[in-house]
């Protein structure tokens, strides 16, 4: 079965809303674990707008599954996730300001850079991915920084088989189908919801975790948050 870690970073956004505790953002970790997701997801940013990196120290005895931060690894980011030492870091490309993370890493250009932090949090036990596009240029220059798994970055395909374009997971397959020749393991995330998830899964050959966050929970509202984890969760058999 596939994994499914809920990013919680939207309960995070309608906590700062208010300035308050309201929704109680380890709270919600806890429950969600508890219908069945198999691991919890924050990706802090330096404005701290969603997740502050307090959020993150708090949720580290929280959560019980597999524990997934995302970010850009500048300085501060690093030590947080030395500090937290979680079961994987996923490596992003934000820039300052992004509303939300809009490319992958060019693997190639930043292998340097990439190999010397992959190399640190390995060092510490932390299991690392890095945010790619589904090119298989990137894949193979993934390999090269020695991390241990892709997350495939996955809005394109969303948004064309929204349009009813399902050979828009094509780059997907090809990607996955490398980098399982080349021992990466894959993960994937952005825009992935109730209506994509079972397509693209039952397409990507060893997809081994998705990391779902705005469309859940904006399903949530409608359907509720027990109900939504269940369904993306018998989708995933």
């Amino acid at each position: 079965m596939t994994k499914l870690s809920v990013n919680i970073n939207k309960i995070a956004t309608l906590r700062n809303a208010r300035g308050g505790n309201v929704p109680n953002l380890l709270q919600v970790a806890r429950d969600v674990q508890r219908f069945g997701a198999h691991g919890i997801t924050i990706h802090p940013r330096p404005d701290e707008r969603h997740i502050r990196y307090q959020d993150a120290r708090d949720l580290r005895p929280v959560v019980y599954t597999e524990f997934n931060i995302e970010g850009n690894p500048q300085h501060n980011f690093i030590d947080l996730v030395l500090e937290c030492k979680p079961e994987q870091v996923t490596l992003v490309p934000d820039a300052i300001g992004a509303i939300t993370s809009n490319a992958g890493w060019d693997t190639v250009t930043h292998k340097n850079y990439l190999i010397d932090v992959i190399a640190e949090f390995k060092r510490n036990g932390v299991r690392t991915s890095i945010f790619v596009d589904p090119r298989l240029d990137m894949i193979e220059g993934a390999k090269a920084t020695g991390t241990d798994r892709v997350e495939l970055y996955t809005e394109s395909f969303a948004h064309e088989y929204g349009l009813g374009n399902h050979k828009a997971i094509e780059p997907y397959i090809q990607s996955a189908q490398l980098a399982n020749e080349l021992g990466l393991g894959i993960n994937a995330g952005h825009d992935l919801s109730l209506d994509n998830i079972k397509f693209f899964k039952d397409n990507i050959p060893g997809l081994l975790e998705v990391s779902i966050g705005h469309a859940l929970i904006s399903e949530a509202l409608y359907l509720g948050l027990e109900n939504v984890v269940q369904m993306y969760l018998q989708k995933l058999k």
